[in-house]
């Protein structure tokens, strides 16, 4: 088939790459165009492991391309695949205008007849009220959330569990099935219903990391152990050990709260209680303070040098936005502390925090001299650290790891304060 998706950020990158490897004829369309210039040269705009390969591969095989030209980008195709990324802002509000502005840019260029097919994060109604807007362009329109994971989004893209697909037509489900050929599962479902289902799901899933993490809080002053619990609720058969339920760093990077959001302006909009949405975003910001409470508490109020491993928003990507771990260092740094971190991703700092963090070129060099070494990103290169790593390196070896990442390495050595959520300091445990 010939698809062309429009928005070229990570959605876009990783759907395009690997419909171009299953066979298809696949433009990419962007109106940035350094973002452009840098794919023709196989430069994706943030790391996914495999990508830049994938892309240079389908580019030599001249399965895939990539323009800023609208009009050369749409002329033949079946499927426009919108997958631009939603901006969020820092309270974790969406700006759906962004998506619906970077869509009348190219309304006058859509042939009749193409199918629009909408992956970019919009609230439920978003699809129809398009719909009706384009009404006279002739032009199909359907909704397939995206479910993609930073680290191991190809693995995803090619291997999905299910498919979640919103159509109005059988003409339209046809050629989507041919699309997703390669799904062995496609959940077959209104638009709505589908747009739904994205806030649903995210929605469970903040609720679920808000509810452990609470429980963890209070297993702090009970003397409980968190994992223990975590332990019991997964072998239970209503849960299962899937579940999202892992004590550890409040939810970040937008994709969570922003589904809640839309969840709580629908019920504003239409003067339907959420009560228990507001309630997880009440949880989750509360528990942003766990990391900072406790490095208040093990450096007594007292100016150190911090060592944070770990940059990036989560392991297997490149990207800091909506990043903990740099918050985090914002706040260190307005607490007076001297940031020494490393990730293995990052490079090179923004101008921003050029000021505020000194980046390390190892793990080792970060933590040399040392107050406090905070576990901030779970990148599997951390596991080869040892407890000596520590002791030898640090002024002081106190550590904390809200995710228990390095629990076996760390955990029972009595050299080192090692803290994790739920879990307290090692001599307070059973």
């Amino acid at each position: 088939m010939r698809v062309t998706v429009y928005g070229l950020w990570h959605l876009g990158c990783v759907s395009g790459a690997c419909l171009a490897a299953k066979g298809h004829s696949v433009v990419g369309l962007d109106t940035d165009e350094m973002v452009v210039a840098d794919l023709r040269n196989g430069k994706p705009p943030l790391h996914e492991p495999g990508l830049s390969d994938l892309i240079a591969r389908e580019m030599a095989a001249k399965h895939l391309s990539f323009t800023t030209n609208a009009k050369a980008a749409l002329e033949d195709a079946e499927i426009l695949w919108v997958t631009y990324d939603t901006p969020v802002n820092e309270r974790d509000e969406a700006d759906v205008g962004f998506v619906r502005s970077q869509l009348e840019r190219i309304k006058s260029v859509i042939k009749p007849g193409t199918l629009v097919l909408l992956s970019s994060q919009v609230p439920v109604g978003f699809t129809r009220d398009l719909e009706r807007a384009w009404a006279g362009k002739d032009v199909h329109v359907a909704y397939s959330p995206e479910n993609l994971r930073l680290g191991k989004a190809i693995e995803v893209f090619n291997n999905p569990e299910r498919v979640i697909i919103g159509r109005r037509s059988p003409d339209d489900e046809a050629k989507l099935a041919a699309l997703f050929s390669f799904c062995k599962r496609i959940e077959w479902m209104s638009v709505e219903s589908a747009e739904m289902t994205k806030h649903a799901l995210n929605a469970f899933l903040a609720t679920s990391v808000a509810l452990i993490n609470e429980l963890a809080r209070l297993c702090e002053v009970t003397g409980a152990d968190a994992k223990e619990v975590e332990r019991g609720l997964k072998s239970e058969g209503r849960i299962g050990p899937k579940a999202y339920l892992a004590p550890g760093q409040a939810f970040a990077g937008g994709t969570l709260a922003r589904d809640v959001n839309f969840l709580m302006q629908l019920g504003n909009q239409s003067h339907v209680s959420t009560p228990l949405f507001a309630g997880v975003l009440a949880s989750n910001e509360a528990h942003k303070h766990w990391t900072r409470q406790r490095v208040s508490e093990l450096l007594q109020g007292k100016a150190g040098n911090v060592a944070v491993l770990g940059l990036t928003y989560k392991p297997g990507t490149s990207t800091l936005r909506q990043s903990t771990s740099v918050d985090l260092c914002r706040w260190l740094s307005k607490q007076g502390m001297t940031i020494r971190a490393h990730d293995p991703a990052v490079t090179d700092l923004p101008e921003n925090l050029q000021s505020i963090i000194q980046l390390c070129p190892d793990p080792r060099s970060a933590l040399q001299g040392s107050d406090l070494a905070i576990l901030a990103t779970e990148w599997p290169e951390f596991k080869k650290l040892t407890a000596d790593d520590f002791v030898q390196s640090m002024r002081h070896p106190r550590v904390l790891d809200p995710n228990w990442f390095l629990l076996d390495a760390l955990g029972a050595d009595s050299r080192i304060t090692y803290l994790a959520t739920g879990r307290g300091q090692k001599g307070e445990q059973k």
